[in-house]
């Protein structure tokens, strides 16, 4: 398929891809590697064909919402992935997948590929780093969260996470949303209730957003209350893993950080580390103020940050 019409698939399913599954229509994206535009089955014909001079380090990078692996390219045609290949020597791996599907359920589809993976790559894999942006992030952490439920044979490989613009306390314009839709649902007129029904219609990963959930049983809760406020995240960051915060900021003013972060997420919710367990030291959390959502998985300063953090052993 051309760059285009791919990226109308991924705004698409970002969108209403939960839908696109229930009605097992064509248009939903299954979870799959891609390289160059087009898949790679996870098996090891296919991977050392895709792959001939497969390394034993890779780094695992995946999109956000509406996103995909094309997110990361830059200008001149290089990504973080080719970067960190040409660096350090990592065989990146992209993953493609449908981001309106719930974030709980997409983690244990990346945990089951890359325990496939692992199995199947062309040589034995000593080290995964694994890249999130934004929504990517915290299907990374539901797929690390759902590997240690399962001891996942790929879990302990991974020595480092990166999170680049991920909302980890959550997406406060989703929240918004939530609260805006209530507020239609209790007004009798059968117009405004059915504008809240269509905005209802919005896809379970989107709604996911609001408060970062992981699990099932956070987003089961959803419907208990109704709030504006951050969430104390039940989940924390899995111990045994070194992690990465990357945050955007549009601006260097306080105010601005505090009120708008990258135009979408708070640098409160990227870099809520406080939040996320214990022993996460504050020199691996970076702010890039001058940094939009959009431009984050695209910057030579982030990249540069992160590939300092990768050559740390």
């Amino acid at each position: 398929m051309g760059q285009k019409l791919d990226l109308a698939l991924a705004v698409l399913n970002g969108a209403v891809g939960d839908y696109l599954v229930r009605t097992d229509n064509g248009l939903a994206l299954p979870m799959d590697l891609y390289l160059h535009g087009e898949p790679v089955a996870p098996t090891a014909a296919a991977l050392s064909a895709a792959y001939p001079d497969a390394t034993s380090r890779v780094v695992v990078l995946v999109h956000g919402l509406m996103n995909n692996e094309t997110v990361f390219a830059m200008p001149d045609g290089r990504d973080y992935g080719a970067l960190f290949r040409a660096d350090l020597g990592l065989t990146p791996l992209y993953v493609r997948y449908n981001s309106g599907l719930p974030i709980a359920d997409n983690g244990a589809a990346l945990s089951a590929l890359l325990t496939t993976l692992v199995s199947e790559y062309p040589v034995p894999i000593e080290e995964i780093v694994l890249l999130g942006y934004s929504m990517g992030g915290l299907v990374v952490r539901a797929a690390t969260h759902a590997a240690a439920l399962s001891a996942a044979p790929w879990l302990p490989l991974v020595r480092r996470a990166l999170y680049v613009g991920t909302p980890h306390r959550g997406a406060p314009m989703e929240r918004v949303g939530r609260i805006v839709s209530a507020v239609l649902k209790a007004i009798p007129d059968p117009y405004t209730r059915l504008i809240a029904e269509v905005a209802d219609l919005r896809s379970d990963g989107l709604k996911d957003l609001g408060d970062a959930d992981l699990r099932h049983e956070d987003r089961a809760r959803r419907g208990l209350h109704v709030r504006l406020r951050d969430p104390q995240h039940p989940v924390p960051l899995l111990p045994g893993i070194t992690h990465h915060l990357v945050a955007g900021s549009l601006s260097e003013d306080r105010w601005v950080r505090a009120l708008f972060g990258d135009a979408v997420v708070p640098v409160s919710s990227a870099t809520g580390w406080r939040s996320l367990g214990e022993g996460l030291d504050p020199s691996r959390v970076r702010v890039f103020p001058g940094l939009s959502h959009a431009a984050i998985p695209r910057s030579m300063d982030v990249y540069a940050q992160m590939r300092e953090w990768c050559e740390a052993r």
